[in-house]
């Protein structure tokens, strides 16, 4: 069934059921190598392909349409009688938070990449997220048959990616200028490849056995830098153990003292048994995963990986269990102590789900109709609400887009289904507009919103229009007004309405906001009515002059009269009201745009590039530095209009191979003139 399989490790083995999580650059091939897992293991009696849409982790019509994985997919298998779920993670960086809430519980990551420099620093990223989880790690070079590189050049090309080592434990075997097979460093083994089928053994002697024996003394020092006695014996000139060998291996492994490097051609299942075998061995069980996140026993306890809201099923929240067992029915507690009972235990595979009776530490399930439970939360069968075990919190969205219902009808809905997509997927953000009525749908690229609105129109029949958010423009006024009356009189019969004031105006610093006062003596104005005065200002300070709300304006009030029968609330308000519109008219208004503090995190290499599409968009560079704790990274600071950060990501994106991302925060407001103020109030007019 594969790369040979008696003999191996002295038959060692751990048992449990196990996690692994799939992840890497986009287009790495990491749902390939899942088809090819499935079919060693004999899952599917063939693999599917993604051109034609048959792959089982990439089943939905999303991932159909962009042919490309848009979400995490699950897989459970079995190989040599344990257990396995592997999670297909998407690799574009618009879907990188997918990973992030799926690798806290996961016994390791296989890191699917290729000999390709432009990917490196998307490389480098997915193993930041990793070191920083302290996740055991094995690196798979994807593609080996259309290698064109020594491996010793492929490591060196691929190292910079990674602050922990890289531990080669297979040298190629090559044949007319093709990968035609490999040889273990730790069995000392050779064997050559054969397309969907075992592996042969074949001798080991010649140049193979020469550049085994320089690449395994090689991979023995490195394991020696953290085992004395193997150093010992490495001096001694003596070879360790075999056991030995493979014990260091399976610990350093799981410190994340290094990160095994295997290779192989998911297309053909080249090396998949390999790399089946190495997780069997060498990767940790649930207890090592359980103590990485403080986890203790007790109680049975889980970390919700994912949330899907299926067409007919309701809401499913898959997770690991971390600790314990749970059975149908089982009453779990959640972040909020609330507590629900589970209305099923489902294994998946891919869009399917099994029904099961119970569970035991190391499963991954989908659990039926928590509805209260998010994606990232511990769950438990205690009555306390559990810690928060590892909430990977969502990245600041870097791109936003405007949504109404095409049907109005569908008002209601759309709210209805983009909480859904929230629940989902946390990353993306939903925000109502009160000045502009807007629904404003973020995330974090564009890829990422045009896979969301496909979700509303697939799954929920929700069809949307789309358009630019509006951006936060103000107004101000630059000169003071005295003296200005606003005086309200109706007669209609009976009681009519009479409100009369006067007041001041003058224009406040920047980010003062509106600051309200009265002067009255004399009881000119009755008390009772001075706050209907303030509301009436406050009312059409919303909509100033140019059309947007007035900030940064003082008004006092400093005369007026009333009547004592005809005198109102509603009266002094409308008085109000007219009184500051006559003044805006006078002072001289004046646009203000917002500013952000923009700050870009990028390859160093790409740093250039950015300042210039930063100037470019009127911004003002404050200057960059080294990122902290990111060697070959800078992060690039400026000062830029709102209106010139809506589609910066797409630039960004562009400029460095799809990896720099920024954050922005509200800094200040700024006066702005001229053509661009011009253009921007007749908009507002038109629209």
């Amino acid at each position: 069934m594969g790369d040979h399989i008696a003999g191996e490790q002295g038959g060692r083995r751990q048992a449990g059921p196990r996690c692994i999580a799939l992840v890497g650059p986009f287009q790495s091939g990491k749902t390939t190598l899942l088809e090819a897992i499935l079919e060693r293991t004999g899952a599917i009696q063939r693999m599917g392909s993604i051109e034609s849409g048959t792959t089982v982790s990439d089943a939905s019509d999303e991932a159909h349409q962009f042919k490309m994985s848009v979400e995490a997919g699950f897989a459970t298998t079995s190989f040599m009688g344990d257990s396995y779920t592997f999670v297909d993670c998407p690799g574009s960086i618009d879907f990188l938070h997918e990973m992030r809430n799926v690798i806290p519980a996961v016994d390791a990551a296989v890191v699917v990449c290729e000999a390709d420099e432009k990917k490196v620093p998307a490389l480098s990223l997915i193993l930041r997220e990793l070191e920083d989880r302290g996740i055991p790690r094995i690196l798979f070079i994807n593609k080996i048959d259309k290698a064109d590189k020594r491996i010793r050049e492929t490591l060196e090309l691929l190292r910079p990616a990674s602050r922990v080592p890289l531990l080669l434990r297979q040298i190629p075997i090559w044949s007319n200028g093709i990968v035609s097979g490999f040889v273990d460093l730790a069995l000392e083994r050779a064997f050559v490849y054969r397309e969907h089928a075992a592996s042969e053994v074949v001798p080991l002697d010649g140049d193979n056995l020469d550049r085994e024996k320089e690449a395994r003394f090689t991979m023995l020092e490195t394991l020696a830098d953290h085992d004395d006695e193997l150093m010992e014996t490495l001096l001694s000139d003596l070879e360790p153990p075999r056991d030995k060998v493979f014990d260091d291996l399976g610990r350093d492994l799981s410190d994340g003292a290094v990160v095994p490097v295997l290779f192989g051609s998911a297309t053909r299942t080249n090396g998949v048994l390999r790399l089946l075998k190495a997780l069997r061995h060498d990767v940790p069980t649930v207890d090592a995963a359980a103590r990485r996140l403080g986890v203790k026993n007790g109680d049975a306890m889980a970390h919700v990986m994912k949330t899907i809201h299926t067409a007919h099923g309701g809401k499913l929240s898959v997770a690991r269990l971390l600790t314990g067992g749970l059975g149908d029915g089982a009453i779990l507690t959640g972040a909020d102590a609330a507590q629900e009972r589970t209305s099923g235990l489902f294994k998946m595979f891919g869009p399917g789900v099994d029904k099961l009776r119970d569970v035991s530490a190391g499963d991954t399930v989908a659990l039926g109709k928590l509805d209260h439970v998010a994606t990232g939360e511990a769950i438990t069968t205690g009555r306390q609400a559990p810690p928060r075990l590892a909430t990977a919190k969502p990245p600041q969205p870097v791109l936003s887009v405007a949504l109404s219902a095409r049907d109005r009808k569908d008002d209601v809905k759309l709210g209805l289904m983009l909480a859904k997509l929230t629940d989902e997927d946390p990353s993306l953000s939903v925000a109502h507009v009160a000045d502009t009525g807007e629904i404003i749908l973020s995330g974090q690229g564009e890829m990422h919103l045009r896979v969301a609105i496909a979700k509303l129109a697939n799954r929920y029949g929700v069809q949307v229009n789309q358009g630019k958010p509006g951006v936060g423009y103000r107004e101000t006024i630059k000169k003071a007004a005295h003296g200005v009356r606003g005086r309200h009189r109706k007669q209609s019969g009976g009681h009519g309405q009479f409100g009369d004031v006067v007041i001041d105006v003058k224009p406040l610093e920047r980010g003062t906001g509106f600051v309200f006062d009265d002067r009255i003596t004399g009881g000119v104005v009755p008390k009772q009515y001075i706050p209907a005065v303030k509301q009436g200002i406050e009312d059409t300070l919303r909509k100033g002059p140019l059309g947007f709300p007035v900030v940064d304006v003082g008004a006092t009030l400093t005369d007026g009269s009333y009547h004592t029968v005809d005198s109102s609330d509603m009266a002094f308000q409308q008085a109000g009201r007219i009184a500051i519109q006559e003044a805006l008219s006078t002072c001289h208004p004046v646009l203000l745009e917002p500013i952000h503090r923009v700050d870009v995190a990028v390859p160093s290499d790409a740093t250039a590039k950015v300042n210039a599409i930063v100037s470019g968009r009127r911004g003002q560079i404050l200057g960059f530095d080294g990122r902290e704790g990111w060697e070959g990274w800078d992060v690039v600071s400026a000062l830029m209009p709102e209106s010139e950060i809506g589609d910066l990501i797409v630039e960004i994106r562009s400029a460095t191979a799809g990896v720099g991302s920024f954050t922005s925060k509200f800094d200040h407001l700024a006066e702005l003139t001229g053509r661009d103020a011009d253009k921007i109030v007749q908009a507002r007019a038109a629209a």
